[in-house]
């Protein structure tokens, strides 16, 4: 036996090993990073909202480019994507979009994303081909179902039914079936018209509220037990968190861990793996 595997080429072995060893790599580091997703609510799904900033029609261009990216994103992680509203541009783009993300690690994946994306370009909308800064906002949140434990009384919400419209303002159908829900306590709006009932539009609506309010009052608890312990941490949520340059040249860079990469349009394809994880090893740095 020895004697025929002595005569078995070296690059064999060689193959072999490098196999055994990239494998074991990957099954490392996805080990690795497991242990950095212990946040309160990393295993939770995510609802993700998408609005253009300042930047007119190339804003909302932009909000519809993101929009396009976290959907790439979701659908490469196994993840169900779900539109759960959206409001189309005046000449293209999108103002605003809604969507819910069902999957295990979800949120934690895509909680790296949320706060104040912008972007450099050559405008494809101006006439003089000039370089324009564009700015979108994208908040995530858990989707932490019903939240039994949070209570909204009739009296704190108020509740307003329109006819729902698609992308393009096409009619969508002819009943008011969508729903917008304002906890007027918090300001806080919800709007929802994926759905052709009006009662599951309002259920709907009802859970991202409640999914809202739960996080809203964590973040309060934790700027509270920072304050008593004296500690200043930057916000994160509506910080600019990320650089996508265009022209002149091509990069991509997060401000909050230093990672950059050449290869935007990767990034714009959906490819964010690499932010997911950077950020998670360097949320757990800042802890």
């Amino acid at each position: 036996m020895a004697e025929e595997l002595s005569r078995e080429p070296d690059s064999d072995y060689e193959s072999e090993i490098t196999k055994a060893a990239t494998e074991l790599s990957a099954r490392f580091k996805k080990l690795e990073l497991s242990v950095f997703f212990m946040g309160k609510f990393d295993t939770t799904g995510a609802i993700v909202s998408i609005s253009a900033g300042a930047g007119g029609t190339d804003a909302q261009d932009w909000a519809e480019m993101l929009f396009r990216m976290i959907i790439r994103f979701c659908e490469r992680k196994g993840f169900i994507v779900k539109i759960v509203d959206q409001q189309a541009g005046q000449e293209a783009g999108i103002k605003s979009a809604t969507l819910e993300v069902l999957g295990n690690y979800a949120y934690g994946w895509l909680k790296g994303e949320a706060g104040v994306h912008r972007l450099v370009r050559l405008s494809p909308f101006d006439s003089d081909g000039a370089r324009h800064t564009s700015f979108a906002l994208i908040d995530i949140i858990p989707d932490l179902g019903d939240v039994a434990q949070i209570d909204i009384q009739d009296d704190e919400i108020r509740v307003d039914v329109f006819r729902a419209s698609g992308h393009g303002g096409q009619s969508v159908n002819t009943t008011d079936s969508a729903v917008r829900i304002v906890h007027i306590p918090t300001g806080i709006t919800v709007s929802v018209q994926n759905e052709r009932s009006q009662q599951q539009n309002k259920a709907t609506a009802m859970k991202i509220l409640k999914s809202r309010l739960a996080k809203k009052q964590e973040e309060d608890r934790e700027q509270e037990e920072r304050t008593i312990r004296g500690t200043v941490k930057s916000a994160e949520w509506g910080s600019q968190v990320r650089s996508y340059v265009l022209h002149p040249y091509k990069l991509a860079k997060d401000h909050r861990t230093g990672l950059e990469t050449s290869d935007v349009d990767a990034v714009l394809r959906g490819e964010l793996d690499m932010f997911a994880e950077s950020y998670v090893r360097w949320l757990a740095s800042n802890v």
